[in-house]
């Protein structure tokens, strides 16, 4: 092991556990917002308890959310500072903005939603809640905007051997930085409502507060199958950008080894790294890849023996996430539109509910491996066609980093004990705990 390999792998151990809070901040915010409002209209207490009890939840999580997060941008000084020195003036920008401007104002804003209850008028209330939501998801976009830049660099000059600012409006309306966007913040709205719908489906298994869980269940399978719907469209069309982009991410996603037209689609494979191939392969259906990736069933698809070894990713982890991120996005609209023709009778589907309950974790399954494609699938490259990973870590030894990371599993792992117990116990004294 040397210093490169484990701070990547520091890195994304802490990216990956702080991701498993972000698209529930993202997400849950804007359904919370929807709840409060509805009480806010209607005076009807039953949206008073679900704001509350869907409200405590998020609050949580945030608090997980901002914990994790705060020590991920500290590692571009520690692991990465040949990275920072070198597109600091760039990607420094995009973060500041989110933490002084976004992430400022969704602070301030849940502090005044947590002690305005009784100083508020209802809707002035349910606005700042939506304000939360905006301020959240717009910290989203920033980071999300940085990403892109990571992932297809636009809006700079190279001057005195540093990548510096020189557009920043190409900068803010990269391509790929917007098509994550509009892929992420759907990916999160469908991660809440099965998080809505796995604990509604919970408590309505057991028959208990059923004027609480079940309009929170139907309120996330309409969010949820909508969502699902354009979790697939956003991911065609991003799939569609990367196909042009980043030849070398498409192959390692398809495995794909040999460039030819009418490219095929192979439904399973082993990929053969060493002896560049596919050990195994089953279902391949001609001329579906070259479509998926051009749009056209004709077109050319760069396969990886003709990309140089030393600017491939690590093909099989890309394969495997790739495949189960799709698979999954498939699994979410035939569960959504199945419960869309059952929704007026859940508690007839008792085996429909049990589904829907342990489903819970697939979302983030899905989501988590969304980001080791996009992450791994660029790799070796840091900043795409720029910088390499290697050129960017800091110059320290191993046994610093080691220490480092030991450090992180472990502390995260208690406040992920702790944040994961007092999700569970909310959910479990349900929704008369929240509102006393």
């Amino acid at each position: 092991m040397d210093p490169v390999f484990l701070s990547r792998l520091q890195f994304a151990a802490a990216t990956m556990f702080h991701f498993l809070f972000v698209p529930l901040t993202l997400g849950l915010s804007i359904l919370v917002a929807y709840m409060e409002t509805k009480y806010a209209r209607t005076g009807d207490e039953t949206y008073l308890r679900m704001t509350k009890f869907w409200g405590k939840l998020f609050l949580i999580n945030f608090a997980l959310g901002v914990v994790t997060g705060i020590t991920l941008e500290f590692q571009f000084g520690t692991n990465w500072s040949r990275y920072s020195a070198y597109v600091g003036d760039i990607f420094g920008s995009l973060l500041a903005i989110e933490a002084s401007v976004a992430f400022f104002l969704e602070s301030t804003f849940i502090g005044i939603w947590i002690f305005g209850w009784k100083k508020l008028s209802a809707k002035a209330h349910a606005g700042v809640m939506w304000l939360i939501a905006f301020a959240g998801n717009m910290s989203a976009v920033w980071i999300l905007l940085a990403n892109g830049f990571m992932q297809n660099p636009v809006g700079y000059v190279i001057r005195d051997g540093r990548a510096e600012l020189d557009s920043f409006f190409a900068l803010i309306t990269n391509k790929h930085g917007i098509l994550e966007i509009i892929h992420v913040i759907p990916s999160a709205l469908l991660l809440s409502a099965f998080f809505i719908m796995g604990v509604a489906a919970w408590h309505l298994l057991k028959k208990q507060h059923l004027d609480v869980f079940e309009p929170s269940f139907r309120i996330g399978l309409v969010v949820g199958l909508v969502s699902a719907v354009l979790v697939a469209v956003t991911g065609d069309m991003h799939g569609v950008n990367v196909s042009k982009t980043q030849p070398a991410k498409l192959a390692a996603m398809e495995s794909h080894w040999e460039t030819q037209t009418r490219a095929p689609l192979v439904l399973f494979a082993i990929p053969d790294e060493e002896n560049e191939r596919n050990s195994i392969e089953i279902g391949a259906i001609p001329g579906i890849l070259s479509f998926l990736g051009f749009h056209d069933f004709n077109a050319e698809v760069t396969g990886l023996r003709d990309i140089p070894k030393d600017e491939r990713p690590p093909v099989l982890l890309t394969f495997i996430g790739f495949r189960t991120m799709v698979g999954l996005g498939t699994l979410f609209i035939l569960l959504t539109v199945y419960g869309w023709f059952k929704r007026n009778k859940l508690l007839e589907n008792p085996f429909y509910l049990k589904i829907m309950m342990f489903s819970l974790p697939l979302p983030y399954i899905a989501i988590e491996m969304g980001w080791i494609v996009s992450e791994v699938g660029r790799q070796p490259w840091i900043v795409y066609g720029l910088m390499k990973t290697a050129e960017a870590v800091s110059p320290i030894s191993t046994t610093q980093v080691f220490t480092s990371l030991m450090g992180f599993i472990l502390v995260y792992g208690l406040l992920g004990a702790v944040g994961f117990f007092l999700m569970a116990k909310t959910v479990k004294e349900g929704p008369e705990a929240a509102t006393r």
